[in-house]
């Protein structure tokens, strides 16, 4: 999941060492919805095609998360609005197109080992456009994550090459770090919560053209609408509530820690569920760019260089 930003410089209270054990199962629970997301969507994607997939994805997890932005409807100037919906192509609407797209084709693993790099994008566009300095350390990150998805790129699933996918998931990612550090800078002073639900929103209005111009005729499978209908109320409205309760508890930059989990989640998944195999290309790339978000997360605390996975949020 990337609206999240937002929230990036909060504060939090310190943590009772009686929640210790809550914060931990909570970071456990929300990489294993995340990385579901993926599998779901291997699994819709072919009978609903992207756009519808998403519009339902989008639809859904903005109806969760409508009580939020009620709350705070009148803050939102029209100036804002005009942001939101603008944000809200580059950091919802478009990458999960492409994620979506990219699961038609291929492994659910390859996209949420992809997704991965979003923090890496996310540092990336802030010193090309931003010029936020990095250490030698995060440009070492940078340069890891970006072999490891040519390795993940370069990879084949039954004699099939998966760089098409590989490369919209990458694509995806890039887009979302450009979207937080949008969020992070335009919607100043807007609660988290209630931007990810205006973007859910505004996202969900641009994508329906497209979703109803698409809309499958054949009939779609049970297995296919439970797993759109999880993939918006589960792992779009109900996991964004679950982190922003980890980012009010623990603050943004440990929240983020997430981004380890939710490719490892994504890949377990896959093969447990689908029987999808874990090839040799996509164990080298996990750990190359796992490593290389390690590398950027570990000098990000004081910044926000984690804090673009979220995306990922919305993430796929």
């Amino acid at each position: 999941m990337s609206d999240a930003d937002t929230a990036a410089d909060a504060q939090a209270p310190p943590e009772r060492p009686a929640h210790v054990w809550l914060t931990a199962l909570e970071l456990l629970l929300l990489g294993a919805i995340w990385g579901a997301s993926f599998l779901f969507m291997r699994v819709a994607a072919g009978h609903f095609g992207a756009f519808a997939l998403v519009e339902m994805r989008l639809g859904l997890g903005a109806l969760v998360l409508l009580p939020q932005l009620w709350r705070t409807w009148g803050r939102i100037s029209a100036r804002q609005w005009l942001k939101l919906a603008g944000i809200a192509a580059v950091n919802s609407a478009i990458p999960f197109v492409l994620f979506a797209w990219a699961a038609e084709g291929a492994p659910a693993g390859v996209g949420a080992i992809a997704n991965a790099t979003t923090v890496m994008f996310t540092a990336l566009v802030a010193l090309v456009f931003y010029g936020e300095r990095i250490s030698r350390r995060r440009a070492a990150g940078l340069v890891a994550g970006f072999v490891g998805v040519i390795v993940l790129a370069s990879g084949k699933m039954g004699g099939v090459s998966v760089w098409p996918a590989a490369l919209a998931g990458t694509g995806a990612a890039l887009l979302y770090g450009i979207g937080a550090n949008l969020v992070r800078r335009q919607l100043v002073g807007l609660p988290a919560g209630a931007v990810a639900a205006a973007t859910l929103l505004c996202s969900a209005l641009l994508t329906a053209p497209f979703a109803a111009a698409t809309w499958p005729q054949a009939p779609i499978p049970a297995g296919s609408w439970l797993s759109a209908v999880l993939l918006g109320v589960l792992c779009t409205g109900f996991a964004f509530v679950l982190y922003y309760r980890l980012i009010h508890r623990i603050g943004a930059p440990r929240a983020a820690t997430v981004t380890y989990l939710i490719p490892l989640f994504g890949v377990l998944w896959a093969w447990l569920v689908l029987g999808e195999p874990v090839t040799a290309n996509m164990a080298v790339a996990g750990a190359l760019i796992l490593g290389g978000v390690a590398l950027n997360q570990q000098l990000g605390k004081a910044g926000s260089a984690g804090e673009g996975s979220f995306r990922r949020t919305l993430r796929a």
